[in-house]
């Protein structure tokens, strides 16, 4: 993996247990309002987004099967952060949406949330 690597969930989801109801992750929400709001920062890194249903096999080929939850930031190869959640065969990555967000501000540049 050349570049940090964001995985989130496609928005517009069915969760069986709540039938007729369509829904978005908050969390992954979060992240496509940064990404939309500084597009220049946010083109540097690989946005990838999946389905909700689990398993999710693109998250657990990144980050294990333990690592399932969205958002998901997969830092290149070799890099590393003090502040990355887990390392997966060899790659740091983050799995807190807080966490992420100070990674991208650390790694990429973007702006921290105000207070």
């Amino acid at each position: 993996m050349q570049r940090d690597r964001l995985v989130l969930l496609s928005p517009g989801f069915a969760d069986p247990a709540y039938p007729g109801r369509i829904f978005y992750c908050w969390h992954c929400a979060l992240m496509e309002g940064v990404l939309a709001s500084f597009p220049a920062l946010a083109a540097r890194l690989d946005v990838e987004r999946i389905a909700w249903p689990r398993p999710r096999l693109e998250a657990i080929a990144l980050a294990g099967i333990e690592n399932q939850s969205l958002p998901l930031l997969v830092l290149a190869d070799g890099a590393t952060s003090p502040i990355q959640t887990g390392i997966h065969e060899g790659h740091a990555f983050v799995s807190d949406k807080d966490a992420i967000l100070a990674v991208l501000s650390e790694r990429h540049g973007f702006p921290v949330p105000h207070p």
